[in-house]
């Protein structure tokens, strides 16, 4: 049986002086005991895979504190490696390769052969900067925290990893970056993969369950397989920041459970007021109202005409499908298996003087697009392309959402405890904001922004808080200070 890691010279990287690629593994698919080596194996891409060919990887950065007990450096890198390559033998799409079908001019696959392997590039960090402070809430220099996820190698590869050893000056630490691109697998199944990995890792008796690798559970659709690959790359990049990622910074705010129910109470009390219908604000509902609301009021602090006041304000945000399908599919299928949702709303109303009005408008409209995009009906991909073709580019690119707090990232322990931290660093890319399941409780946002639009974030969003936390009263307060057009009373 061939090694399942073979070492390579370390890639040719202009990374700084601060980072210092060591080696570079190849990890492949290893066999347990009396189980066959894997054979040459295709998995075709469907149309919810093709949807997300033109865009970006993944990028995820997990931080660990390495306490006096841990085995040596030397060993967790090793530990990490053979438990990769057991993962893999389930997981084996991920260690192939992107490519067009053979005789197909846009249809494409996931194709492994024996030998295929996947990147697993070891490094060392060491700029006077440790892991407590890589793994701030904070706003933090994307171009900082960007070397420690590796880049996808050339040829089609879907999966690489990167294990950097974050050397003292107080506290011995770990990131471990991984990338995936996104036509390979969604979230969950990106999720599920690590949530394996680590558990392998760690020791486990008992893993996860395996994946579905069967992609006849998807109902085909030939017209919109068509539609996604031939978007043109305008389309694509509608969806992306025009900011340059690593000019960004990349910071984590957290709203505890007692804000969510304040901002659920708020919503309840302006239906109330207005004899309007009460929106379903669950958690996850209340984290966008006022995460877009931040959002649209900082965005509005960057301009001065008037005019960009106006026009409308778009909100998307995924939601998995497995088990609105028909026929249902696996809880653990790995592929793509979810489609957006989409909310849209004025941004005057958003940015509303009177932070409970603008606060019920994000409630109202994403509890809309949660009520239509959860309705997998005949039609739902006939709404999807509408609300597609009715963004206007005066409107400015929507906001996205990566991730969500049902990946329990933080329970992704690979032996050495739970993780200090976890970013999605690929949202500096793309504008997204990221979702998570809070380290203490609650739910986190990941948010990528330049500095001043930052600045203006994190005063709106602390402003925010603090008005949620005061006594439930009908009050006009400006949650930005630094928006335009909207004094304090």
């Amino acid at each position: 049986m061939a090694p399942a890691t073979q070492m390579a010279a370390p890639p040719p990287r202009a990374r700084g002086g601060s980072f210092c690629v060591l080696r570079t593994a190849r990890v492949a698919p290893s066999s347990p005991d009396g189980v066959p080596m894997l054979g040459e194996r295709t998995v075709p891409l469907t149309f919810l895979d093709a949807i997300w060919l033109p865009t970006p990887p993944v990028d995820r950065v997990f931080f660990y504190r390495l306490g006096a007990d841990d085995d040596g450096v030397d060993a967790v890198l090793s530990r990490l490696a053979d438990s990769l390559s057991r993962a893999l033998h389930v997981f084996y799409p991920l260690a192939g390769r992107l490519r067009l079908t053979p005789g197909k001019t846009n249809r494409y696959e996931l194709f492994y052969q024996p030998g295929d392997a996947v990147a697993f590039t070891f490094a060392e960090h060491d700029d006077g900067v440790g892991v407590d402070e890589l793994a701030a809430d904070d706003p933090r220099e994307v171009a900082k925290i960007a070397p420690l996820v590796p880049e996808l190698p050339d040829g089609g590869a879907v999966l690489a990893v990167q294990a950097t050893v974050l050397l003292p000056p107080a506290r011995r630490g770990l990131a471990l970056g991984v990338t995936v691109h996104h036509a390979a697998c969604d979230g969950s199944s990106s999720t599920h993969f690590l949530h394996t990995w680590a558990a392998a890792c760690a020791g486990a008796v008992v893993l996860p369950k395996p994946p579905v690798i069967d992609r006849t559970f998807i109902r085909e659709r030939e017209d919109l397989y068509d539609y996604m690959v031939s978007r043109t790359k305008e389309e694509s990049d509608k969806f992306r920041s025009p900011d340059v990622a690593d000019s960004k910074l990349l910071a984590t705010f957290t709203l505890s459970g007692e804000i969510l129910q304040s901002i659920k109470d708020r919503v309840a009390g302006v239906a109330a007021r207005r004899g309007a219908p009460l929106p379903r604000c669950t958690s996850i509902v209340a984290t966008f109202a006022v995460v877009w609301q931040c959002h649209i009021r900082a965005a509005i602090g960057d301009v001065e005409a008037d005019n960009k006041h106006h026009g409308r304000a778009h909100f998307i945000f995924p939601t998995d499908h497995r088990a609105r399908m028909e026929p249902r599919v696996p809880d653990k299928y790995l592929g793509n298996c979810v489609g957006p949702c989409f909310a849209s709303a004025p941004k005057e109303e958003i940015a509303a003087a009177d932070a409970e009005d603008g606060l019920f408008t994000t409630c109202a409209a994403i509890a809309a697009a949660v009520d239509e995009g959860t309705r997998y009906d005949p039609d739902y991909w006939k709404r999807c392309t509408e609300h597609v073709g009715g963004m206007s580019a005066s409107d400015g690119p929507p906001l996205a959402v990566a991730g969500s707090p049902r990946f329990r990232v933080y329970d992704v322990d690979f032996g050495f405890g739970r993780p200090a931290k976890v970013d999605v660093v690929s949202v500096a890319k793309t504008g997204a904001i990221s979702v998570a399941e809070g380290r203490g409780g609650g739910i986190e946002v990941g948010v990528g922004l330049p500095p001043e639009r930052m600045e203006r974030f994190r005063r709106c969003f602390a402003d925010a808080v603090a008005w949620l936390s005061s006594p439930s009263r009908p009050v006009t307060r400006d949650m930005d200070r630094s928006a335009p057009g909207h004094s304090p009373e």
